[in-house]
């Protein structure tokens, strides 16, 4: 996808969170001929070519092979009409150029939340901050994609956004119902079907804007983590790289690449492989120059359906989520899996 320059707008301080009011924010007035432009690594990553799914037994042992050594891979052919994907990036971009107090004035009382300085939201949507140290250099919006159509905004770019987002969402459904299930075989796991575990219901969108930071190396835009869904899939736009993954205890960036998607294998997806899957620990730098639009769709089982693993003493998503709020309210951060696992004589 072309590289395109940021609009005016989005370099305006009053759209930013007042949390990074305080920094520069500094935008490369010739983006192509950036330092920071990808380097083409399609050779690096496993790529899984989702058509190939249901033909070729070769891909099925592909992607078998991506989610037990790397848990993450590209996904391509995957069947959503590159227009959307241009349309969603453009009114993404148009939504984070409002002002500041216009993007929590048009999502106040809906679906839709704002929130800024965390990946991981809090009550009021703001930053968690440990002394005076901000955890997180982005903004973004929330969306439970089954609640979308309930609600008119008062901005009319949300009103166009949360169509795109529909319709996005529902190719995204498709996704990862034909990866779970093609998961689910290699695994020969006895799930008859994968509605509890890809609950539409629990299926939603963080819309993220990682703000251009002239420090880039003094903090992050996300800081390291698991994913806590069954699946995770994004879309990187703009051509500006930031994405990390950990992989042999070396972080290796995943830069965009036109036409493909990133899918990561989460914590409860691991825990149904019975570790046999990795939920991969990743991160996002900033960039000094540009700011950095991503799109993610999150997908979890619904909160009551038991999660059986050798592993894991039995829990749901809901056991699960409680105890991420928990520790996050009194340590900081996320444990995840940890908190499950079997010790020796529990066995």
């Amino acid at each position: 996808m072309a590289t395109t320059t940021i609009p005016e707008e989005m370099s305006n301080l009053d759209t930013y969170p007042p949390l990074f009011h305080h920094q520069n924010q500094t935008h490369n007035p010739n983006p192509e001929n950036s330092s920071d432009d990808p380097i083409q690594d399609l050779d690096l990553f496993p790529v899984i070519d989702l058509q190939g799914l249901t033909l070729n037994p070769d891909e099925k042992q592909r992607l078998e092979v991506a989610c037990k050594s790397w848990g993450f891979f590209r996904l391509v052919n995957h069947g959503i009409p590159t227009n959307l994907l241009t349309q969603l990036e453009n009114q993404a971009k148009e939504i984070f150029s409002m002002s500041f107090e216009s993007k929590r004035a048009a999502t106040s009382n809906s679906p839709i939340s704002h929130f800024s300085g965390t990946g991981i939201l809090t009550p009021q949507g703001t930053a968690l901050e440990r002394g005076n140290q901000l955890i997180n250099w982005v903004e973004g919006f929330n969306v439970p994609l089954g609640k979308l159509s309930q609600f008119k905004y008062q901005a009319p770019a949300f009103d166009s956004f949360s169509v795109l987002l529909q319709e996005y969402g529902n190719h995204l459904s498709r996704i990862a119902r034909a990866l779970f299930e093609a998961m689910v075989k290699n695994l020969d796991l006895d799930v008859v079907s994968s509605k509890p575990y890809l609950s539409e219901e629990t299926g939603y969108v963080r819309v993220y804007r990682y703000p251009a930071k002239s420090d880039a190396d003094s903090g992050l835009g996300m800081e390291e983590h698991t994913d806590s869904s069954v699946l995770s899939i994004l879309h990187q736009s703009d051509g500006v790289s930031g994405l990390e993954i950990l992989k042999d205890d070396k972080w290796q960036t995943v830069n965009p690449l036109p036409n493909s998607l990133i899918v990561n294998v989460g914590d409860m997806m691991q825990a149904l492989s019975d570790d046999r899957f990795k939920s991969v620990t990743h991160r996002v730098k900033v960039n000094k120059e540009r700011d950095r639009v991503s799109i993610c769709y999150f997908v979890f089982p619904t909160g009551d359906v038991p999660i059986h693993s050798s592993s894991y003493k039995p829990f749901t998503y809901s056991d699960f989520r409680a105890q991420v709020d928990e520790d996050v309210k009194t340590i900081g951060f996320k444990v995840g899996l940890k908190r499950f696992r079997f010790t020796k004589d529990q066995h």
